[in-house]
């Protein structure tokens, strides 16, 4: 997906968010926007949003010398949504059709996203809307074909907390599932440890892809996740990064999501609050 206009003020105010997080100075907090601006001001013309805020981030991080900004705030999502997970569950088992309960709450989930908004507001609000709103985009039911006829699945996982309701999702999935989160930290996503501490490990094989980047490009990816995704029968990818990053990727790619944003909304055609399930 490329850049748009409104990008550039998405950027620099992560910066900051990322910045304050990680207890930088007003000096070192400067120091970043700046260094944001001039990323910005260098922007190659085939640029994708992920791959800028890869950038982005790893500058906050080598300002203030802090490997994880997010680190408290995905702890407290983690600990928030799997109080949750016990009504997760009830609510697929007493669901008329489980696995589209199974789907639409992994796509609740997406909201957890601290790279959009500082605070994603009542889950139980987001759970009672998107169980009962129509698809924007529709493409479960070539999903769950695609989940019976398959001999396993890749799973990208996106933000950290999000990571329960995906393992809500995985545990009515019958095929082997791998999960892969990111190599090392940024924004909120998920890494093997905050995977392991939402209990992934319990229902799939955690891989790391080897990389920072806020969605996956292939080329900055790890040789053992190429292999997986390539060997992937069937990939589900979570998010909007993922989206930005995959979203021409092959018809093997479906991604999950809730449109969050005006450019993704305009990109992907759907509006702000769309609830997404696309085959690439």
């Amino acid at each position: 997906m490329k850049i748009y206009l409104d990008c550039y003020q998405c950027f620099l105010k992560q910066a900051l968010s990322a910045a304050r997080r990680a207890g930088g100075t007003q000096e070192q907090q400067l120091s970043v926007l700046k260094k944001t601006m001039s990323i910005l001001n260098d922007l190659p013309k085939d640029a994708i949003p992920p791959e800028i805020a890869r950038l982005v981030h790893q500058t906050v991080r080598h300002e203030i010398s802090c490997s994880d900004p997010y680190r408290e705030a995905k702890l407290a999502s983690t600990k928030q949504a799997m109080v949750l997970l016990p009504e997760l569950r009830k609510l697929i088992k007493n669901s008329s059709h489980p696995m589209d309960t199974a789907i639409r709450l992994a796509i609740a989930g997406n909201i957890m996203d601290l790279g959009v908004m500082e605070d994603f507001g009542n889950l139980h609000t987001t759970i009672d809307r998107v169980l009962n709103q129509p698809f924007a985009i529709d493409h479960t039911a070539e999903l769950k074909e695609l989940l019976e006829s398959s001999d396993h699945v890749l799973y990208l996982a996106d933000n950290t907390g999000e990571t329960v309701f995906d393992r809500a999702f995985i545990e009515k999935i019958k095929i082997p599932v791998i999960y892969a989160v990111k190599g090392s930290p940024v924004l909120n996503d998920a890494t093997e440890q905050d995977a392991i501490e939402a209990g992934l490990d319990t229902v799939a094989t955690i891989l790391s892809n080897g990389s920072d980047v806020p969605g996956t490009l292939l080329e900055l990816c790890s040789p053992e996740f190429v292999s997986a995704f390539n060997n992937a029968p069937v990939i589900i990818a979570k998010g909007q990064g993922n989206y930005e990053s995959l979203s021409k990727s092959g018809s093997k790619v479906f991604c999950l999501l809730q449109v969050k944003c005006p450019v993704i909304g305009e990109d992907i055609k759907a509006a702000t609050g769309s609830i997404i399930c696309k085959r690439c």
